[in-house]
């Protein structure tokens, strides 16, 4: 039983700390929204043009060692055409950055309404709650993904109150922990 309880309690800590960084996501979005997209696509396509820039230089070195049994030549190539094209095209990984985050949250909401539900069994008067927080994260996150005209910083908004809502409902978790356990 105290094994489950310490389970329980690193994942309501876990859980707090993921919507923390999520609200700082949510922020920055809000914040600078073009140029955050713009920055967060220029790294990540430099960081693909570096590795694949080591792993041809990895090739080349290692010519004649291990050819049978070496990727690097294709890994490196492929990592320099990703990391141009993500560079080239930072709008549409934008889109794709914004429906990650949108599965997300309504990965996260499917699992607090399921504590939710785990909550009224022990007859908890804060399951209520819980289950209504978890609807509003998943409506936030179908939002977040059908929403193609979405500006970046509506997407920032719709992060920070996702943040917010799974912190609080962390907190009600871990304050029902004893229940559940």
């Amino acid at each position: 039983m105290e094994y489950l309880r310490k389970i329980l309690k690193k994942t309501g800590w876990s859980s707090i700390i993921t919507s923390s960084i999520f609200a700082i996501i949510g922020i920055v979005l809000i914040a600078n929204p073009e140029t955050t997209i713009t920055i967060i696509t220029t790294i990540l396509g430099i960081s693909l043009i570096a590795i694949g820039g080591y792993k041809v230089f990895e090739y080349v070195r290692n010519k004649g060692q291990y050819d049978s049994y070496s990727y690097d030549l294709a890994y490196g190539i492929i990592a320099i055409i990703l990391g141009i094209v993500s560079m080239v095209y930072w709008k549409e990984i934008g889109t794709i950055f914004r429906i990650l985050i949108g599965l997300w949250i309504i990965y996260s909401s499917v699992i607090r309404a399921t504590l939710s539900l785990k909550l009224k069994s022990t007859k908890s008067k804060v399951w209520i709650y819980s289950l209504v927080i978890a609807i509003i994260m998943l409506t936030c996150g179908l939002y977040t993904i059908c929403n193609a005209g979405a500006i970046v910083m509506t997407i920032g908004i719709v992060v920070l109150i996702y943040s917010v809502l799974d912190v609080i409902e962390g907190i009600i978790f871990l304050n029902n922990l004893n229940k559940i356990a």
